[in-house]
């Protein structure tokens, strides 16, 4: 039975600060050990929380996951002040029918033969932990946080939500 990720302290608003975000960087590690990040596209966690994305099948990423499945996802919405940060490992997923369950028409940018395109594959990330950054996203409550730093010298700590994230058992 897969791990349930979505069940450990602070898991919860983890995944409700990426959920409407559209893109994370992933950044996987290259064979000569350097890191490599590119933008993919975000889709919903599954059940269990695991993180899935779309890709070709032949690309230099599902090679070098092949050889090192250690992966972290960067999330930003600036807008919203909120930060995410999750690490976990990759396995590479060719199943026809998973591909079908998670296609989204929006998806034929990049794959214009649609989900029966021989060349796609899916990345599902095992996250094994995580970090989020909640900071204020309301113009007043930024106000606040800059007089409070001019008066006081201090940065206003109350007014974000950093925690680290464990998402293994």
């Amino acid at each position: 039975m897969a791990h349930d990720h979505t069940h450990h302290e602070g898991a919860t608003k983890l995944y409700e600060l990426i959920k409407e975000i559209k893109v994370a960087m992933m950044t996987s590690v290259e064979s000569d050990g350097s890191l490599h990040s590119r933008p993919m596209w975000n889709h919903k966690a599954d059940e269990a929380g695991d993180l899935w994305f779309f890709t070709r099948e032949r690309t230099p990423k599902v090679s070098e996951l092949s050889k090192d499945a250690e992966v972290n996802l960067a999330y930003s919405d600036p807008s919203g002040q909120n930060y995410v940060s999750v690490s976990g490992k990759a396995e590479i997923i060719r199943e026809q029918s998973k591909v079908k369950e998670l296609w989204s028409e929006g998806l034929r940018t990049w794959f214009p033969k649609g989900p029966d395109d021989p060349d796609i594959a899916l990345i599902r990330i095992h996250p094994v932990g995580g970090e989020y950054w909640d900071g204020p996203s309301r113009t007043v409550m930024q106000l606040y946080g800059y007089a409070k730093a001019r008066l006081t010298g201090e940065a206003p700590t109350e007014l974000a939500d950093n925690k680290k994230v464990s998402l293994t058992a």
